[in-house]
């Protein structure tokens, strides 16, 4: 009779004990829940969680149980981050915590006429999703034109202006209820996001990329195989690491909604290790963005730059370096409207 003997290695967490580390790290160690920042990024981690599909077993939100015992008494004193405790509530609801706080607390809301502290159709939007989740609400058809308005403007988002390209991204967020309905977006809006994406890959952001990609499989459209080869490559270059201390400011944002993106896109997300208190995301291999050195390109030819992108290659690509050339010629191949991308991108048009 032989003996078996353990030889003790350590097994790799899968997806659900990685999520309930990161819903850990967030509720207890980053920061304090008085912290409007603690408000945010546990409102954001719990929104991708949820509108990915994600089944976190119950006692991960077993960390939440005491803010969400309090959640009436701060939102009667905290109305103005009435977004973050809605968005909070619904969210820990739907993924299995047990109460039904959040119905109270949409009437509340809606009775006590927050939304009228907005000055912003986004956040107007962002605040009618959120009550209407619990309340039967008639919808805004004036704010809703607004929105689409904005969002099929495609020229907008030709140009490097990174708070429209999310404005847009959570438009069609709030639109398609985050992939429950379809946002029904015309050719114009849809082509908004390809511009958008366009000028993310140009610059080599994961951040603005995913985000257009989950805006994209929302709407019912697959996004660019160059693209998201790019962020299957790039999840890879995340580092979860202890930091008993709490986060410097760090890349928590990157890591979840291209994780999100991952999940939604059949790849595993939330890559790393876990551990047992707070905790530090880091991104490796950054890469150069090219579109700077685009932009200043274009804009110091002054009279001799052309809208025409078969023109303006051969110039770019002379004044570009090599991995610069690769991001354009790749960015170049993976949308069939980079030429019109290029005619508003070159802002060649004589004042």
């Amino acid at each position: 009779m032989s003996n078996v003997v353990s030889i003790g290695f350590q097994q790799r967490p899968n997806l659900s004990q990685r999520q309930s580390s990161l819903l850990r790290s967030f509720a207890q160690h980053r920061r304090l829940p008085d912290d409007v920042f603690w408000l945010k990024e546990n409102a954001e981690v719990l929104n991708i969680l949820s509108t990915g599909q994600a089944k976190p077993a119950p006692q991960a939100l077993a960390v939440y149980e005491p803010f969400y015992a309090s959640i009436e008494e701060r939102l009667r004193f905290f109305p103005q981050y009435y977004r973050f405790l809605l968005s909070i509530c619904l969210d820990l609801e739907d993924l299995g915590m047990p109460g039904n706080k959040g119905a109270g607390l949409c009437r509340w809301a809606h009775q006590s006429d927050l939304v009228a502290s907005e000055l912003s159709d986004l956040q107007r939007a962002e605040a009618q999703r959120l009550m209407s989740r619990r309340e039967h609400l008639r919808p805004d058809g004036n704010l809703e034109a607004r929105l689409r308005s904005f969002i099929c403007h495609s020229a907008t988002f030709a140009l490097p202006n990174k708070k429209a390209a999310y404005e847009l991204t959570h438009i069609v967020f709030y639109l398609s209820d985050y992939g429950r309905t379809s946002p029904a977006l015309s050719k114009s809006a849809a082509t908004s996001l390809e511009f958008a994406g366009l000028l993310a890959y140009l610059d080599q952001d994961v951040d603005l990329l995913s985000e257009v990609c989950v805006a994209l499989r929302f709407a019912g459209v697959t996004p660019s195989d160059i693209w998201e080869d790019w962020l299957a490559q790039e999840i890879h270059g995340f580092a979860v690491s202890a930091a008993p201390d709490g986060p410097r400011s760090d890349a928590y944002h990157e890591y979840l909604v291209s994780s999100w993106w991952a999940g939604l896109a059949g790849f595993e997300g939330f890559l790393g290790r876990s551990e047992p208190g707070g905790i530090e995301i880091t991104r490796r291999g950054v890469r150069r963005s090219a579109l700077r050195k685009m932009s200043e390109l274009m804009f110091h030819l002054g009279p001799d730059r052309s809208d025409d992108w078969q023109q303006m290659r051969a110039v770019l690509e002379d004044k570009l370096e090599t991995d610069q050339t690769h991001i354009l010629n790749h960015a170049a191949r993976s949308s069939s409207k980079f030429d019109d991308f290029f005619e508003q991108f070159s802002r060649a048009q004589r004042v």
